[in-house]
């Protein structure tokens, strides 16, 4: 019997690697002649990168911004002529030195990691929008691409999304990427502009006051004026502070939901043959989950393959309804064993193998 294992990661205490590893170590305590399968996934957001190394693409150290321009070394993955770059690798808000800065912080970085694997002969590049810093609309990424900024007097813009209310012109001379094919993987359904944008939505929780959420909304309207006002508002152009208008407007991405894309390009139909049960999960189980989130996603992937799937998680606060309609058999939560918050945390992985011990017996048998 055979068990394809294909989690995200437990946000702040595991990576998705991690929580695979345990799972599969856990069902193995039950049975041992098991054949188990891991498939690390990510749905565009932070630990992108991870899961396609994971699934056997090269992982491609090269040095970039971080979100206030100060220099770090960010990663992207290579396989074929296939580059997944993840924003938040390079711009999101781990790579914060102090404290966020919601007015200046860039996407540059992410530009800048685009542009090492284009020189490296990359001519597809997934691009995973989750986990940002920034609130720039993507104008950080494309001027790390040869776009110029400029405002009234021509001179280039500082970096950050404030800056986006004296933009005067855009000049693209500069950025040749007509060979390079761009898709976007990402959840975020928002628009550009507006009560459900980038602006007011995420950023808040980039650190953007009342005001700063305002300012910042008014230099969107304005950056997208410019660069691309058919762009602003479909469904995803406000993902990643709006770096998904930038990609779609400039860059002339698609966008995918994120689980769906990583799915086909690590490898889940290949993964999941002959299996008997999907196993899944995440930190947090909850109404997020049913909008998109890698869970639901593998769940569906594995219905369409006619196997079950249950999912095993921090905590689950979604109901059995829930559950089923997302296409979940069964959800085990480290709560269930552990009721401390803290101790969950602490003692992940323990805690998630007794708890694929639990999945083992009433999925497989004793």
């Amino acid at each position: 019997m055979k068990v394809l294992v294909a989690p995200d990661k437990f946000k702040g205490s595991l990576t998705a690697g991690e929580v695979a590893s345990a799972v599969a170590a856990g069902l193995a305590d039950v049975h041992p002649a098991l054949t188990v399968a891991t498939l690390p996934v990510a749905d565009g957001g932070e630990g992108t990168v991870d899961a396609a190394v994971a699934a056997g693409y090269r992982r491609v150290p090269v040095p970039a911004r971080g979100p206030t321009g100060a220099p770090l070394t960010a990663s992207y993955a290579v396989r074929g002529g296939t580059a997944v770059v993840e924003l938040a690798e390079a711009s999101g808000l781990p790579r914060l030195p102090g404290p966020p800065e919601p007015l200046t912080a860039t996407s540059a970085g992410t530009g800048d990691v685009i542009a090492a694997a284009v020189r490296a002969g990359c001519r597809r590049i997934v691009l995973g929008v989750g986990g940002s810093a920034c609130t720039d609309g993507g104008a950080g990424l494309v001027s790390a691409l040869g776009a110029r900024l400029l405002d009234d007097a021509g001179r280039d813009l500082p970096l950050g999304g404030a800056a986006l209310s004296r933009l005067a012109s855009l000049d693209l001379s500069g950025m040749d990427l007509s060979e390079v094919d761009f898709e976007l993987a990402g959840d975020v359904g928002n628009p550009l502009c507006g009560p459900d944008g980038a602006a007011f939505v995420y950023g808040p929780q980039k650190g953007a006051s009342r005001g700063d959420v305002e300012v910042l909304d008014a230099a969107l309207r304005h950056w997208a004026s410019v660069a691309g006002p058919g762009f602003a508002s479909r469904a995803g152009a406000g993902a990643a502070g709006g770096a998904g208008f930038a990609a779609m407007a400039l860059l002339g991405a698609r966008m995918r939901p994120g689980i769906e894309l990583l799915l086909d390009l690590l490898g889940f139909d290949d993964a999941v043959a002959g299996a008997a049960l999907v196993v899944t999960g995440e930190g947090s189980l909850d109404r997020q989950t049913l909008s998109g989130k890698a869970p639901a996603g593998v769940a569906r992937a594995a219905r369409a393959a006619g196997l079950p799937c249950v999912a095993v998680s921090g905590r689950c606060l979604l109901s059995a309804a829930d559950l089923a309609e997302a296409g979940i058999a069964a959800a085990y939560a480290l709560t269930d064993l552990e009721p401390d918050p803290a101790r969950c945390m602490a003692e992940a992985a323990p805690l998630l193998r007794r708890l694929a011990r639990r999945v083992a017996v009433d999925h497989l048998g004793d």
